[in-house]
């Protein structure tokens, strides 16, 4: 897979989970909601997109040939960004 097919699939996976989750934004914000609760401390919807994107970094040091490690880190990186804007 080249760079753009990555890319491409990030996109058809982050548009499936919107349709399956609701936007970014509110998905994202329902998180950093609950991981507030959990860390006892307030959570951005930009901090869960910067874990989330740590945990697949964290998956692919141990797997550095996962396709679908690196379909994440791209998909979660465009979710940041849109998060960040609505912010």
């Amino acid at each position: 897979m080249d760079r753009f097919d990555l890319l491409d699939q990030a996109k058809d996976t982050v548009k499936d989970r919107g349709e399956e989750y609701g936007t970014v934004v509110e998905n994202f914000n329902r998180a950093a909601l609950i991981w507030s609760s959990v860390l006892g401390r307030p959570v951005t919807a930009q901090e869960v997109a910067l874990c989330m994107i740590g945990l697949k970094l964290a998956r692919l040091s141990y797997d550095p040939d996962s396709e679908d490690g690196w379909v994440d880190v791209a998909g979660y990186a465009a979710c940041g960004g849109e998060v960040s804007k609505a912010e």
